[in-house]
C-alpha cells in the first residue's frame, strides 16, 4: 500500500492541482523552477507532501511576504526538498525517481527518507543530484532501495573513499576474505556475479555524488572511478579463482591498467583495457623488501603458497590463461543485474592475435624485437590495479626504460600519426563534430599532443613522466616545454570535455561520446554542468574546441620557433639541440638544415618575419605530415624569399582561409609542385580558394595563348608567354589533383586542354615566323591533328604530344612551295617548343605518322589517302581511333578526320587482324617492360595495365565502329560507356575494366607528382611508393596495400581483356 503522505490543506485529493484555483499559482512556480510536466510534477509532490509545510517541518522558515502568498504557493517557496529536486539537472527526472525510490521502500521507510532529505542538507544535495543526472542509477535504487543510506554520511565531502576499503567491500560481496593473498569467491554462479554488480554499483553511487556536487575535481573522480574498477577486477579474478580446481599449479598473476584506467582518469563508462603478465608460484613468500610490501594475490588459484621452486612453468601459465579468462568473463558477462564493464585485451602484445597470458620474460622480448611505436605509447599509462601488485610492478619497471626511449625509433612519428589516423578515419564529418572524444578540438587531440610530448621529452626529463594527462599536462609546463597560459587553458578545455562526456555516460551508465541532436537533451547536458540553456553550452564547446585545435598546433611547433628565433619569452624554453630533437621526432630527417629554414623565415624584426613567425606553427603540422617534410620546408622557404617583397604573399597566406594549409600540402607532397612553384612563385596564388583550382576551359586558354601569339613581335618570347599560361594551367591542375579536387578523368582533360592551346599558339607564332608576319601568305595551309593519349584527353603530366601533320597547298601556290612551307613550319614548331624555360617541356612525338620516323613531317590529304589505302598496317588503323583536330586550319583538320574514319572503322575486320593485335600487344610487353622489373608493377604495359584496356576498347571500336557510331569517341571511357550500351561488354565487365584503368592512371600521375622518375612503374623503394601512394590519395597507413590492390584490379581487367579478345575472334562480324 502506498504511504498516505500529508497533503497542502487546500488541495484536494480528488481534484488535480492544475485544476484547482491555487493549482496555477503552483504550476507556473515549478515551471519557474524548472520542472517540465508541472501537472505530473504537482500530482506526484502532492502524493509525497511536498507541496505542504508538515512534509518538511524542520526546514520551513517563517518568511514576512508569506501570508501574501497563496497558501500553495508559500509553502513550495520555502520547501528546501523541492528546491533541491529543481536544481538537479533534470528536475522531473529527479522527481519520478524519487517518487519510485519512496515507493520501493515501503510506508515507513518512505516517510522516513522524506523526512531525513528535509533535515539533512548534504544527503539532500547528493541525492537530488544523482536522481536528476543518472537514469541508470535512479533504476539502481528503485531496485535496491536501502542504497540511498551510502549516501547519508557527510564524509563523502571531505574524503575520497578509502580505496582498500571499497576493495574489501567488492570482495566481502562474493563471500572472498579480502586478507587473503588470492581471495577467493564463494563460487562463480550467477547469484554471484550478480552480488558483484549490485556493489560496484553502490560504490558508483558514492563517486557520482561527490562528482555532481562538486565535492571533487575532475582529476579526483576519474581516479576514483579506476580505483573502483580495480578493486572490481580484484573481485572478478576472485570469482574466477572459485571456477578452478584447487590442485592447479601455484601462478602468480597481475592485471596491468592500461588507457585510462592505468592513467587513473577513468569514465563513468567505458572499456577497462588490460594486460595480463603471469610467472610460476614459489615455495617461500617473498619478503616486504622484495615485494615494496605489496603482497597481496601472490600465488595459485587457491591461494595457498605452494611448494617446489621447480614450478612447472607452462602449466602455471595455462592456469593464468584459465584465471585471466575467467575474469573477462566475470566482469563483461551481462546478468539480470547488467554488466561491470567490459575488459579490452587488445592492447596486449600481437593484439587479438596473441596470447592472453605473457611471463615478464615473454613480454620482455616481444617489447625490445617486435613491438611497434604505437605499443609503447599505449605503456606510458601502465600500471598494477589487481592481481599480485608486485608482479605488476616488476612489469612497470622492466617495460619503462622502453618506453622512455620510443622517440628514438626511426619510425616513431610515421607509427604514431597512423594510429592517429586510423581513429579520425572511423568517424564522418558529420558525425565528427558532436564526438567529444575523437572529433576535432576534442579529447583525443589534447590526449596525443600531451603524450607525444611526453615521449619526446621524457627521455631525459624523468619529472614528465605521469600516466595522468593532466599531470603530464602540469610537469610541461613546469619544465618550460608548454607556456603556462596555454597549459591552463588546455587543461581547462580537457576538464570541460571530460565533464561533458561524464555527464552523457551517467545519464543511462551507457559508452556514450556524441553530444545530443535533441534540444532537450542538449538543455539536460546544459544544467547538469551548471549552465541554464543548451545554447550555453553549445557557444562554450565551439569555444573549447577552437582553443584546443589552436592549442594543439601551437604546442607542436611554437617551441621550435622560440629556439632558433630567440624571442624574449619566460615560458617556452627549448635549446637548439631539444628543438633538433623535436624536429627529428615529427619526421624531418635532418632536423639541423630545417632549423636553418625555419630561422631564415623568421629571423629579425621586420614585419615578414612576424607574419612568418605567426604563419609557420600552422605550416609545419601539415609539412610534418607529408612524405617529404624536409623538401617542403625547402620549397617554402624558397618561395617565400622569391615572393618576400610581394606585399600580396604572406597577406593571402594569412588572410585566405586554408591558403596556408593548402600551399604547405602540395609542397611536402609533390617535387612536381614544389620544382614549378620555386620557378614561378606567383602561382601561389591559386591556392587562395579551391574555386581557383577549378581548370580554365580549353577554349579560354586558347583565347590567351592566342592573342599573345598575334600581338606580340618577338617571337621566342611570345611562345614563352603562351608557356607560361601552361605552367600556370599545371600548377592549378596539379595542386588541384593533391588535393581531391579532381578525378582522374577531368585531370587528362585539363592537361590535353592546355597542351592543345599551347601547340594552336605556338604553330600560329610559327607561321607568322616562316611567313614574316601574316600567316595568310603561306603557301600551305596547314592542321596538326592530335593522336594518342593527347587525341584521347587522357593526358599524365610527363606525357607527350602525338600528332600528326597534315597541309594543302593555298590557290596560286604549287604542292613544292606548299610542302617546303609546312616542312619549315612544322620545323619551327618544334624548335620553339623545345626553347628551355622555366616550365616542364612539352614534347612533340610524331612518330605516328606514315613510315614513323622514316616518313615525312607533314603530308597531303591524298598523299595520306594513298599511304593508308595501300600501305597502311593494322596498327595505324587502330591508332587513327584516337585521332582528333587539334590546332591550324579547322576545315582541314576536318576532312583529315573523315578520311580517317574510312580507316579505322572498316566494314570488316578479319580474324588475322585480330591476331595481329595480340601478336603486337604481346611484342610491346616484351620490349617495352625494362628487364628486370616485375610486369604486375608496370602500369602502362603490364597485365591488365593501361595498354591492355585501351586496346580492349579499341578492338570494339575497330570491329563494331562503323555499324554503332556511339562508339566513334577518342576517350578510352566513353568507349567502354558505349560498348556496355550497345551490349557488346556486360556491366561489370565494363567496371572491372573501368576501375583498372582508372587505378592505373592515378598511380601514374601521382608518381610523376612525386618525383618517381620512372611513372610506368609502381616504385619499388619504400619512401618512393609512400609519396607516391599519399600524391594518390591513399592514407599513409595504406601505402603496404596498394600493390596488392592495383594488382588485385589487373588481374579481374586482364581476365575481361582475354575475354573480348576470344569473343571478337571467334564471333561472327555484325
Amino acid at each position: 500500500m502506498r504511504a498516505e503522505w500529508p497533503r497542502v490543506p487546500a488541495v484536494s485529493a480528488a481534484q488535480p492541482v492544475a485544476d484547482h484555483p491555487r493549482g496555477s499559482s503552483v504550476g507556473a512556480q515549478l515551471a519557474r523552477l524548472g520542472f517540465s510536466d508541472v501537472d505530473r510534477v504537482a500530482a506526484t509532490m502532492e502524493r509525497l507532501g511536498l507541496l505542504g509545510g508538515s512534509a518538511a517541518p524542520a526546514d520551513l522558515e517563517h518568511r514576512p511576504d508569506r501570508e501574501h502568498r497563496p497558501d500553495g504557493e508559500a509553502r513550495l517557496a520555502v520547501n528546501v526538498v523541492v528546491g533541491a529536486l529543481a536544481a538537479a539537472a533534470d528536475p522531473d527526472l529527479a522527481l519520478a525517481a524519487l517518487d519510485r525510490l519512496v515507493d520501493a521502500l515501503g510506508p515507513a521507510d518512505g516517510r522516513g527518507l522524506v523526512a531525513a532529505l528535509a533535515r539533512h542538507a548534504g544527503l539532500r544535495e547528493r541525492l537530488c543530484a544523482v536522481l536528476g543526472a543518472s537514469r541508470a542509477l535512479g533504476d539502481h535504487l528503485a531496485r535496491h532501495p536501502a542504497d540511498w543510506r551510502v549516501l547519508l554520511p557527510d564524509e563523502l565531502v571531505g574524503a575520497p573513499p578509502d580505496a582498500g576499503r571499497v576493495r574489501a567491500a567488492l570482495l566481502r560481496a562474493v563471500g572472498a576474505d579480502p586478507a587473503d593473498r588470492a581471495p577467493r569467491a564463494a563460487d562463480d554462479r550467477p547469484a554471484t556475479l550478480d552480488a558483484l554488480r549490485v556493489a560496484y554499483r553502490r560504490a558508483l553511487l558514492v563517486v557520482a555524488a561527490r562528482d555532481l556536487t562538486g565535492a571533487v575535481a575532475l582529476d579526483d573522480a576519474t581516479a576514483e572511478l579506476a580505483d573502483l574498477a580495480g578493486s572490481a577486477l580484484d573481485a572478478a579474478l576472485a570469482i574466477a579463482r572459485a571456477g578452478l580446481d584447487l590442485d592447479l599449479p601455484p601462478v602468480r598473476l597481475a592485471v596491468i591498467g592500461m588507457g585510462k584506467c592505468g592513467g587513473r582518469e577513468l569514465n563513468y563508462v567505458s572499456d577497462v583495457d588490460v594486460l595480463f603478465v603471469a610467472e610460476p608460484g614459489r615455495a617461500t613468500p617473498p619478503t616486504a623488501a622484495e615485494s615494496g610490501g605489496a603482497q597481496r594475490g601472490r600465488d595459485g588459484p587457491g591461494g595457498e603458497v605452494a611448494g617446489g621452486d621447480a614450478a612447472d612453468a607452462e602449466a602455471a601459465l595455462r592456469a593464468a590463461t584459465r584465471m585471466a579468462e575467467g575474469l573477462v568473463r566475470a566482469a563483461g558477462l551481462v546478468t539480470s543485474a547488467g554488466a561491470l564493464f567490459q575488459v579490452d585485451v587488445g592492447l596486449r602484445p600481437e593484439g587479438r592475435d596473441g596470447v592472453l597470458v605473457r611471463t615478464l620474460d615473454s613480454h620482455r622480448t616481444y617489447y625490445r624485437r617486435w613491438a611497434r611505436t604505437w605499443e609503447f605509447q599505449a605503456l606510458l599509462k601502465a600500471r598494477p590495479i589487481a592481481g599480485d601488485l608486485a608482479l605488476g610492478a616488476e612489469f612497470c619497471a622492466m617495460v619503462a626504460p622502453l618506453v622512455w626511449t620510443a622517440a628514438s625509433r626511426p619510425d616513431f612519428v610515421a607509427d604514431v600519426r597512423a594510429m592517429r589516423r586510423r581513429v579520425e578515419a572511423t568517424l564522418s564529418r558529420a558525425e565528427s563534430e558532436r564526438n567529444l572524444k575523437l572529433g576535432p578540438g576534442g579529447l583525443r587531440d589534447v590526449e596525443f599532443a600531451v603524450q607525444l610530448l611526453q615521449l619526446v621529452h621524457g627521455r631525459v626529463d624523468a619529472k614528465l613522466r605521469e600516466s595522468s594527462t593532466l599531470a603530464a599536462l602540469d610537469g610541461l609546463a613546469r619544465g618550460g616545454y608548454v607556456g603556462r597560459r596555454d597549459a591552463v587553458d588546455l587543461a581547462e578545455a580537457y576538464r570541460f570535455l571530460r565533464n561533458a562526456e561524464h555527464r552523457l555516460q551517467l545519464q543511462r551508465l551507457r559508452r556514450v561520446h556524441s553530444l545530443p541532436r535533441d534540444p532537450g537533451e542538449l538543455r539536460w547536458l546544459a544544467r547538469s554542468m551548471g549552465m541554464r540553456t543548451g545554447q550555453d553550452f553549445a557557444d562554450a564547446h565551439a569555444r573549447i574546441v577552437r582553443t584546443v585545435r589552436s592549442l594543439h598546433q601551437k604546442l607542436f611547433y611554437a617551441p621550435l620557433l622560440e629556439a632558433v628565433a630567440r624571442l624574449s619569452t619566460e615560458e617556452i624554453r627549448l635549446s637548439h639541440a631539444e628543438a633538433q630533437q623535436w624536429l627529428a621526432a615529427l619526421g624531418f630527417a635532418a632536423p639541423d638544415r630545417s632549423l636553418r629554414h625555419i630561422e631564415a623565415l623568421i629571423s629579425g624584426v621586420s614585419r615578414t618575419a612576424a607574419i612568418q613567425r605567426h604563419l609557420l606553427p600552422t605550416l609545419l603540422p601539415t609539412l610534418a605530415d607529408a612524405p617529404d617534410p624536409d623538401a617542403g620546408l625547402l620549397a617554402y622557404r624558397r618561395v617565400s624569399e622569391a615572393l618576400g617583397r610581394a606585399p600580396w604573399y604572406l597577406r593571402l597566406l594569412r588572410d585566405s582561409a586554408g591558403a596556408a594549409d593548402r600551399l604547405a600540402r602540395v609542397l611536402a607532397s609533390s617535387r612536381y609542385v614544389a620544382d614549378l612553384m620555386t620557378r614561378a612563385p606567383e602561382s601561389v596564388r591559386l591556392l587562395r580558394t579551391e574555386a581557383d583550382l577549378v581548370p580554365v576551359p580549353r577554349e579560354t586558354l586558347s583565347r590567351t595563348m592566342l592573342a599573345i601569339a598575334n600581338r606580340n613581335p618577338d617571337w621566342e618570347d611570345a611562345v614563352g608567354r603562351a608557356r607560361a599560361v601552361r605552367r600556370e594551367e599545371l600548377v592549378r591542375v596539379a595542386c588541384a589533383d593533391l588535393l581531391g579536387l579532381l578525378d582522374v578523368a577531368a585531370v587528362g582533360r585539363a592537361l590535353a586542354d592546355a597542351a592543345a592551346a599551347t601547340v594552336a599558339a605556338t604553330l600560329l607564332v610559327a607561321e607568322r615566323r616562316i611567313a614574316g608576319g601574316d600567316p595568310e601568305s603561306l603557301p600551305a595551309r596547314i592542321s596538326v591533328i592530335a593522336m594518342g593519349r593527347l587525341g584521347g584527353a587522357e593526358m599524365s603530366y610527363g606525357s607527350d604530344a602525338d600528332v600528326l601533320f597534315v597541309h594543302e597547298a593555298r590557290p596560286g601556290h604549287s604542292a613544292q612551295e606548299a610542302h617546303r612551307a609546312a616542312a619549315e613550319v612544322v620545323g619551327e614548331l618544334h624548335r620553339l617548343l623545345a626553347v628551355p624555360g622555366p616550365d616542364p617541356a612539352l614534347r612533340l612525338d610524331t612518330t605516328l605518322r606514315p613510315e614513323g620516323r622514316s616518313g615525312a613531317l607533314s603530308r597531303t590529304l591524298d598523299a595520306y589517302d594513298a599511304y593508308y589505302r595501300r600501305w597502311s598496317q593494322d596498327w595505324e588503323s587502330q591508332a587513327l581511333l584516337r585521332a582528333r583536330p587539334l590546332a591550324g586550319d579547322p576545315g582541314l583538320a576536318y576532312r583529315f578526320c573523315r578520311l580517317a574514319d574510312t580507316v579505322r572503322y572498316p566494314t570488316t575486320l578479319p580474324a588475322t587482324a585480330i591476331d595481329e593485335i595480340i601478336r603486337l600487344r604481346g611484342r610491346m610487353r616484351r620490349e617495352r617492360i625494362p628487364r628486370g622489373v616485375d610486369p604486375t608493377r608496370h602500369l602502362k604495359f603490364g597485365p591488365g595495365g593501361l595498354t591492355d584496356v585501351e586496346w580492349a576498347v579499341q578492338l570494339l571500336q575497330l570491329r563494331h565502329g562503323r555499324q554503332v557510331p556511339s562508339l566513334r569517341t577518342t576517350s578510352t571511357l566513353d568507349g567502354l560507356r558505349a560498348a556496355v550500351v550497345a551490349g557488346l561488354l556486360g556491366e561489370t565487365e565494363a567496371s572491372d575494366l573501368q576501375s583498372a584503368w582508372l587505378s592505373a592512371s592515378r598511380l601514374r600521375n601521382a608518381s610523376t607528382l612525386a618525383g618517381w622518375p620512372r611513372p610506368d612503374v609502381i616504385p619499388d623503394r619504400p619512401g618512393s611508393l609512400e609519396a607516391t601512394a599519399r600524391a594518390a590519395g591513399w592514407p599513409a597507413d595504406g601505402v603496404g596495400d596498394l600493390v596488392a590492390e592495383h594488382r588485385r584490379l589487373a588481374t579481374r581487367a586482364q581476365a575481361v581483356v582475354a575475354d573480348v579478345f576470344a569473343r571478337e575472334r571467334t564471333s561472327e562480324f555484325g
